[in-house]
């Protein structure tokens, strides 16, 4: 179970330093045209900052794997909030981005909220959910990618209107973070699948299983969605929207999928329900009421076909 948590904390250095180059990257691209994908990805190959960034996010999903293996997804959750502590300072340290009074605060909440989880973890008595029925599956992330297309869609057509306010960003990263919460669901039914003694009974059951195609549509589409908003919108509200959206979703809807339990013992459940509120509460404090931007970031141009 320990492995569990130290993958977690690595993940999180992954996902951060992969997050903070991309954005660096994209800083010196022109503007990403989502109705250009292939165009779009042309763009993003050719930078090797970038490649960097994403051969760091690949290491992540690595170690995701052996998180879901090892911990409940409702601990694990948690544990991938604490990732904000570490963005924030590389935002502010890399990224020029000023963390503010309410964000340093919020670095303190969440080293207390991981502290919380951890402190509840129990290798004896927590469940991992191995399973779960493949309909059910594809009938939560069909709703759920709809509604992440729908909303990122409506949200590109509101910013493209003249004398408009520029959007904060809080919109595409719930947008974004819905996809990557069905990644996280697939990610933890390759990891059920995945053993060492038997490779090719692995390889035909995760063939036979949903899981490998939700990562490739949510891996694609994913990609397109997160490097735009990322261009358009500060990292440090992109991606606490982002991992706000995707970790609730996780939570709540791996679990019920994965049929995990929580802690039976009053203590140790109060910890993981606390740790995990004081997580998601003071994320959602970041990303509310936060400011428009004084000036409108770079627009993308719809350039003809």
């Amino acid at each position: 179970m320990w492995w569990g948590v130290a993958s977690a904390l690595l993940a999180n250095v992954l996902y951060s330093t992969g997050f903070v180059l991309e954005k660096r990257a994209l800083a010196a691209l022109p503007a990403l045209n989502v109705r250009r994908p292939a165009h779009l990805i042309r763009q993003l190959l050719g930078s090797p900052l970038w490649l960097a960034g994403s051969f760091a996010l690949a290491a992540g999903f690595a170690a995701q794997l052996i998180v879901y293996r090892t911990l409940p997804m409702a601990a694990a959750q948690a544990l991938f909030v604490s990732g904000l502590v570490l963005l924030l300072l590389l935002s502010s340290a890399a990224l020029g981005e000023r963390t503010s009074h309410r964000e340093r605060y919020a670095i303190v909440a969440i080293l207390l909220a991981l502290l919380m989880v951890v402190g509840s973890l129990s290798q004896r008595t927590d469940s991992i959910g191995h399973s779960s029925p493949a309909p059910l599956i594809l009938l939560i992330s069909g709703f759920s990618l709809a509604a992440g297309f729908s909303l990122y869609v409506s949200t590109e057509r509101r910013s493209a209107r003249r004398h408009r306010p520029p959007t904060s960003g809080v919109e595409y990263g719930v947008a974004v973070g819905l996809v990557y919460g069905v990644s996280s669901l697939a990610i933890k039914g390759v990891s059920a699948h995945l053993t060492l003694t038997d490779p090719t009974g692995t390889a035909l059951a995760l063939l036979k299983s949903p899981y490998p195609y939700l990562l490739l549509i949510t891996g694609a589409t994913g990609l397109v969605l997160s490097q735009t908003a990322l261009q358009r919108c500060r990292a440090s509200l992109i991606v606490p929207v982002c991992t706000t959206t995707s970790c609730l979703y996780t939570a709540v809807l791996g679990t019920f999928a994965f049929g995990e339990s929580l802690p039976t013992d009053p203590l140790r459940l109060t910890l993981r329900l606390a740790g995990a509120a004081l997580a998601v509460a003071v994320l959602l404090t970041l990303t509310t009421n936060t400011p428009q931007p004084t000036s409108p970031p770079r627009q993308l141009t719809h350039e003809p076909r």
